[in-house]
């Protein structure tokens, strides 16, 4: 089939199109091709029809280089990658070509080299500028006016090396015309003459064009920079007045203070020099220069520069937003107000360690941790601290509160949506601290306690309780002086995949804000600890989280990407996208959870193209994104402390009139924060031997209180005291279907075997149910999942007031 007559290449704006031959192969030889050149890019097609979805080929032209062959090829390259054989159908077409990617190429090169020092001047996203501070954005207009006229002023310089260029040409294809006789060749050369001059003809009218589009610019932009003009001319009027009135008010407040002082020096130490003088003379000499400046009839505001400009939700309270680091001393302890002082007098604050007792630098020795065990129930074999951290896990739990000031943002919004990216950063950063946190946390015993009182420092109290020890969960409850409640119960799971270990945190996460009444929950995702068997263990964060706002009905789908050595993506990436109820976006979030958050404002949102699993994508139009949490830097020698945060450096410190089954209160955990690793698993032995011994007593009275209709489903209690650590060895590996003998195993897989058992004792079938009731917490359903939780109930802070701790268990 027969194709249409090649059209004449015709210009679009900064659009060139047209048919133009190119080579293929020495079989096929030079094929038509629909080529585009736009933005610096010449794309090729094969027909017309294909430019909506298949394009051929593609070349940038800012590194391209252009070369002419003869009267109608010229090549295109850009260094050896791609090349072009191009032809055209004569030398006019092929002109055209020539000077459009000339011209293409110049421009293209001048965005490229802006594009690598231009900074964001004048950014869609920043807050706009009141009247009379508008100096930023008129020089930022001011800028991109002068950078247009530059550029079309490059156009120009273009045009006219082409026309000289031509022009010399055709001055050559005259002068040989006038030495020629009149002979065969004289045609010859009067054709040549004549496409000469129409050359020179067609880069003369884009020259025209150029200027003339030059002329239209600096038409259109005159009027703009004279209204530029004239308001700077304004603005430094304003700027004379103010200082005016600076200088004004400076006159006044020095004499002011000569004043002060001439009546200081003649006072003859008098505490009242006359009636009218009389509260004056009570204040001293700095007193009476601030309350001149306080009392000043005029307060004068300087306008600053926008790009200093910060929002003030930025701030974490409004106590700090107007504090600056240098106007404290770090010698100096802060002040606070007393909540429980009718007067409201400030109190100074604790001032709280920066350090522990560097870790010690022990072997990890397999005959150091066996040779104990000889002649011992393998049911009686502790764990050693060598895997431990010298803090318990509702310690860890209390952990999460590193990064509360965004509940206090969040307590502060407006707007629900904007408040569940704050609480989704929220649930994001408390992974932050477990990026270098391969140790493992005691395991708290049942009845264990932590309280954080931070209310004087940053207006919360902290409780955790180990409310069950089969299966072991523990509870959490958090309320704040700023507007918000978080409360969660935690139970963790584990399963061992031969080379890492999963761990599965079961539980819901409530948090509530008085303002709205909005309460949101959300699930933890799964941890994995790599390398267990060979190699440096390191830690990743992997699954989904779904943040829902159950008032109304918004929600945060988050996605944590797993790490994957052939991925593309920044490794440790979050991802999430904010929904209304009817399941329109209006924030999409993105960072990583051991690093920084960030959110955008959705303008809109449309189907693209379809990704994996024939599932299409959405792409979103935003805003600038803007920070919405960053983690602190870890404190200096973090490496010697167990990677601890600085919050985390002060869990374990002693605290006044704390209850007596604090975990601050546990011996063996602070005999290892000492350094004293021996003495800690002889301390941690016997708390463990107390904890098995109670239970086995609670047990006991619980059978004992059973009906004669259940005693066939009552548990023996000499299978409970014979029940030893290797039986329930093998039970676990056969139920993971590991079937090796303990003696031929690897030193680090028998180690790891002792941990992953601890903490999978409560799993196994048979496990007596006993009696015991939390203390500060009581066992209910939970209205919003419908799971049976354990709710603080109160009377903790009533008890540590009174100092009486009557009901607590003796279990150290």
């Amino acid at each position: 089939m027969s194709e249409p007559k090649t059209p004449t290449p015709t210009p679009a704006g900064d659009t060139y199109k047209g048919w133009v031959f190119k080579w293929t192969n020495y079989i096929k030889g030079y094929q038509r091709r629909w080529f585009v050149l736009s933005n610096g890019l010449l794309s090729y097609y094969r027909t017309q029809a294909e430019m909506g979805h298949t394009c051929r080929g593609t070349i940038n032209l800012a590194t391209a280089t252009i070369a002419v062959d003869d009267a109608c090829n010229f090549v295109i390259s850009n260094g050896g990658a791609q090349t072009y054989h191009l032809k055209a159908s004569c030398e006019v077409e092929r002109q055209r070509w020539i000077t459009a990617l000339e011209l293409a190429k110049a421009k293209a090169a001048r965005m490229q080299a802006e594009s690598d020092d231009s900074g964001d001047d004048f950014s869609p996203s920043s807050p706009p500028v009141p009247p009379g501070q508008g100096g930023g954005s008129q020089n930022s207009e001011v800028q991109s006016a002068l950078r247009t006229l530059g550029s079309k002023v490059e156009d120009l310089s273009t045009c006219n090396d082409l026309i000289s260029k031509h022009g010399s040409a055709l001055q050559r294809s005259l002068s040989e015309l006038d030495s020629l006789r009149m002979t065969g060749e004289a045609g010859d050369k009067i054709r040549q003459v004549t496409e000469r001059a129409t050359l020179f003809r067609i880069t003369s009218n884009a020259m025209i064009n150029a200027c003339r589009d030059f002329l239209a610019l600096a038409q259109g932009h005159s009027r703009r920079l004279q209204k530029a003009l004239q308001a700077e001319r304004d603005q430094r009027v304003r700027l004379e007045e103010t200082l005016e009135q600076l200088a004004k008010q400076h006159n006044h407040l020095e004499r002011a203070f000569r004043g002060a002082a001439q009546a200081n020096a003649t006072s003859d130490n008098k505490i009242s020099a006359g009636p009218g003088k009389g509260e004056a003379s009570d204040e001293d000499d700095d007193n009476e220069f601030f309350d001149a400046m306080e009392e000043a009839p005029e307060f004068i505001t300087v306008p600053a520069d926008p790009r200093f400009h910060k929002r003030s939700s930025s701030n974490i309270s409004g106590f700090n937003s107007d504090m600056c680091p240098d106007d404290q001393s770090l010698n100096e302890e802060p002040l606070a107000m007393n909540p429980e002082s009718p007067s409201q007098e400030l109190v100074p604050l604790k001032k709280r360690r920066t350090r522990i007792s560097d870790k010690p630098n022990y072997s990890l020795n397999l005959w150091s941790i066996m040779k104990n065990c000889i002649g011992k129930e393998l049911s009686k074999i502790p764990m050693p601290v060598n895997f431990n951290e010298p803090i318990s896990m509702l310690q860890r739990l209390s952990e999460d509160l590193e990064y509360h000031e965004l509940l206090d943002k969040a307590s502060k919004c407006q707007s629900p949506l904007e408040q569940m990216c704050h609480v989704a950063a929220f649930s994001v950063s408390s992974y932050s601290t477990t990026v270098y946190r391969t140790g493992k946390p005691f395991n708290p015993l049942l009845g264990e306690t932590y309280e954080l009182d931070r209310r004087r420092e940053s207006g919360y109290r902290s409780l955790c309780e180990q409310v069950s020890h089969h299966p072991p969960a523990a509870a959490h409850h958090v309320i704040s002086d700023r507007g918000w409640t978080l409360r969660q119960e935690i139970t963790v799971a584990s399963k061992f995949r031969g080379k890492y270990i999963s761990i599965m945190p079961l539980g819901t996460i409530h948090a509530v804000f008085e303002r709205g009444d909005n309460h949101y929950t959300w699930k933890k995702v799964t941890t994995t600890v790599h390398n267990i068997i060979v190699g440096k263990l390191w830690i990743d964060q992997s699954g989904e989280i779904d943040v829902v706002n159950h008032t109304t009905g918004d929600r945060c789908h988050l996605k944590f990407a797993p790490y994957s050595y052939f991925s593309r993506d920044v490794a440790r990436k979050v991802t999430g996208v904010v929904m209304d109820k009817d399941g329109k976006a209006h924030y999409v979030l993105s960072g990583t959870w051991d690093e920084k958050m960030e959110f955008s404002r959705v303008m809109q949102s449309s189907r693209g193209e379809n990704g994996t699993e024939g599932k299409q994508k959405t792409v979103y139009q935003t805003l600038k994104a803007r920070e919405v949490w960053r983690r602190n830097p870890l404190p200096e020698g973090a490496e010697t402390m167990y990677y601890f945060t600085a919050l985390a450096l002060t869990l374990n410190e002693h605290e006044e009139g704390m209850a007596p089954t604090d975990s601050r209160r546990r011996p063996d955990q602070r005999l290892m924060e000492d350094g004293r690793w021996d003495e800690a698993n002889s301390e941690k032995q016997r708390l463990e031997e107390k904890q098995r011994s109670v239970r086995r007593e609670r047990e006991r009275e619980a059978a004992s209180q059973r009906t004669s209709s259940q005693s066939e489903e009552a548990v023996d209690e000499d299978s409970l005291t014979d029940l030893s650590l290797k039986s329930k060895y093998y039970y676990i590996a056969a139920s993971s279907r590991c079937h090796f003998r303990l003696n031929l195993l690897s030193r680090s897989f028998r180690l790891f075997f002792f941990f992953f058992c601890e903490h999978n004792l409560s799993c196994l079938p048979g496990a007596p149910h006993d009696s015991y009731q939390a203390l500060w917490f009581e066992r209910c359903e939970d209205q919003i999942t419908g799971e049976q939780i354990h709710i603080y109930k109160g009377g903790y802070w009533e008890a540590k007031d009174r100092g009486s701790w009557e009901g607590c268990l003796d279990i150290f």
